[in-house]
């Protein structure tokens, strides 16, 4: 396993945008997002393969972007336009693979997290 360190969150109002940084402690095939709200079940919001293949759940398409670096071991997550549905723990995860839906299972490594929460 790997580790991973995530970055970025903050307090932001409706309409604004975050951007997410989580750097993993070695090379991993597979890196996304994932995102809890209180009260709620863990949620797939984005992940990318080594080769760039990008997926994201439908509900964030076209505001969420998701980006890596491989050099730097470095995954990004862009969330523009921000709701205050949105607020949650943001979580990076990694693992060899991935299928979609996004979901928990298939990744093996996770972050400690890091907060977002969109005030109206």
């Amino acid at each position: 396993q790997v580790r991973l360190v995530e970055s970025g969150g903050g307090s932001v109002h409706t309409g604004e945008s975050l951007r997410l940084t989580c750097v993993a402690s070695g090379y991993v095939k597979c890196m996304g997002w994932f995102r809890q709200a209180p009260g709620k079940e863990r949620e797939g919001v984005a992940a990318i393969d080594n080769n760039g293949r990008m997926d994201y759940a439908d509900s964030l398409k076209g505001r969420f972007t998701v980006s890596r670096d491989n050099a730097k071991n470095a995954l990004y997550l862009q969330m523009n336009s921000l709701k205050p549905e949105d607020t949650a723990m943001y979580y990076c995860a990694a693992g060899p693979d991935y299928d979609l839906p996004l979901h928990p299972v298939d990744f093996s490594s996770w972050g400690q997290g890091t907060q977002v929460t969109v005030s109206p």
